[in-house]
């Protein structure tokens, strides 16, 4: 479609329901979208299944150990977030990015055309306000000459991943290990109390588990950009097998309890790791030349402004926690199911979310900002349909599921207050994680971290006040609160066709 076409001009608003009765149409972009954002949403959401059964095995032994290990997971899952989103979310758009140059310098290959005073002059990713040269477009068809040499794909964004996500992972388990005492007393558990043993316990074992996780997401992040989902879903799903098989003989035959949770954790984090290495060493080179050629300056500066976003977005959620231990075991329990629920069902849009960031991506690199326009208004329009039958189908089978998780009266009650909020945020909460795809695909770095800080400061605020007020409610209400504005901020872009977003007004 020519550039020319596109039709929004007079109102950016539009693009929300721009051909919206075509959202669920299989076409050339609808199967992209799918072949993409289904095995990513499988993945997504197999490790926070795999977690509820965890769970469910836990809540087994009594409703404190349930407490406990609850705190833990959500300060360990916290603080790998602090790593993990900034790492993924660079790695998906740069290697998305490089990749649809490849393609085009091929191309130009193919049909001979080697000026390098013309290809020089273009950047291999032209992003506003980057500020730096990535290889010209020439320097890449050589390295197409040397691909089709070694029979792997030289794409620059592959080992500077890699390098910084093994790094990140020492440090991360060196952190959890050192600190979970202190990092659990801001939790709530005090030490000496009924759950500081067995939260620290599982708390340092599956903190050994940290270089693989940070190493397993940012080789997710190099196939994502690559637009293949499959391989990371093989890679997870065989991960949480291994997990689901070996915890009964961990925590009951073993006699481990939540140690036991914590070390199948950990190994099926670790066989996650070596699939994901084996199959993309087959694919992409990771022995690349030079230190320039890496590029780590450039993953540090992008990542550095989704750090600021994700330590925003994480202190949000970690605060929910604590304020929820706080309350004591029986609320934290409650909570610790319902948050994982939330969190589960809402990560099923992070496939659509991935799928936009790919697809938005090349098309920004390529200029192509109709295949731009159609995508961000595709994958919305399918958040919202996802939203809408996910929070039908919480809103009835949670009230007959949460018995999996525990048989304590008083967890269930307190369960039962918080599945309307679990239900009703569904939709909201689909948009806010599509929106970030939309907005990452666009590398509108500087932007989502911004605008998550300003949403942090209210949401801070209103989770201070209304879980004094209202206590286990008022935390639901105010994680409502959140996600309304994290939605509300993704909109504003492109609703008022700024930034990246300005050629909806050309």
């Amino acid at each position: 479609m020519a550039e020319q076409d596109f039709t929004f001009s007079e109102n950016p608003r539009c693009l929300l329901f721009k051909d919206a009765r075509s959202a669920l149409k299989l076409d050339e972009l609808g199967a992209e979208i799918a072949t993409i954002a289904i095995p990513a949403a499988m993945a997504l959401t197999a490790d926070p299944i795999a977690s509820l059964i965890d769970t469910a095995f836990i809540g087994q032994i009594g409703p404190v150990e349930l407490a406990a290990v609850g705190v833990a997971i959500a300060l360990f899952n916290q603080i790998s977030r602090i790593a993990i989103f900034p790492l993924v979310s660079v790695t998906t758009s740069f290697v998305a990015e490089e990749d649809a140059i490849r393609r085009a310098g091929r191309l130009d290959f193919e049909e001979d055309d080697l000026s390098c005073k013309h290809s020089e002059k273009k950047m291999l990713i032209p992003q506003k306000g980057m500020g730096e040269k990535m290889p010209s477009l020439g320097s890449q068809k050589s390295l197409e000459v040397d691909e089709v040499a070694q029979g792997k794909k030289q794409i620059a964004s592959a080992p500077s991943a890699l390098i910084i996500g093994g790094i990140l992972g020492i440090l991360q388990a060196v952190f959890l290990i050192t600190a979970a005492r202190p990092l659990l007393i801001f939790m709530g558990v005090k030490y000496g109390s009924e759950m500081s043993t067995p939260a620290e316990h599982y708390l340092k074992l599956r903190s050994l588990g940290a270089p693989a996780v940070l190493l397993s997401l940012a080789m997710q992040g190099v196939f994502r950009g690559l637009k293949d989902t499959k391989t990371p879903l093989y890679a997870t799903v065989s991960g949480d097998i291994a997990n689901i098989i070996l915890d009964p003989i961990f925590i009951f035959l073993l006699k481990m309890g939540v140690r036991g949770a914590a070390t199948a954790h950990v190994i099926s984090q670790y066989l996650i790791a070596l699939i994901l290495f084996w199959r993309l060493q087959a694919q992409v080179d990771l022995l690349s030349p030079s230190l320039e050629y890496l590029q780590l300056g450039r993953f540090i500066k992008n990542g550095f402004q989704l750090l600021t976003r994700v330590i925003a977005v994480t202190f949000c959620v970690t605060l929910a926690a604590s304020l929820a231990a706080r309350l004591g075991s029986i609320e934290m329990a409650a909570f610790q199911v319902c948050l994982q629920v939330w969190l589960a069902s809402s990560l099923m849009a992070d496939g659509l979310a991935v799928a936009g960031q790919a697809i938005l991506a090349s098309a920004f690199a390529r200029k192509d900002y109709n295949r731009a326009a159609a995508t961000a208004a595709r994958v919305l329009q399918l958040g919202i349909v996802l939203g809408l039958c996910l929070a039908v189908m919480l809103g009835f089978g949670l009230h007959f599921g949460a018995r999996i998780f525990t048989q304590d009266a008083d967890v269930l009650h307190l369960i039962g207050v918080g599945i309307p909020f679990v239900a009703a945020t569904q939709p909201i909460n689909s948009l806010a994680f599509v929106f970030d795809g939309v907005n990452f695909g666009a590398s509108d770095f500087a932007y989502s971290a911004y605008s998550m800080v300003i949403v942090a400061i209210a949401s801070i605020t209103a989770l201070f006040f209304l879980s004094y007020a209202y206590g286990f409610v008022g935390i639901w209400i105010a994680l409502t609160f959140y996600m309304s504005l994290r939605a509300f901020a993704g909109f504003w872009r492109i609703g008022t066709a700024t930034g990246p977003w300005e050629f909806i007004r050309s």
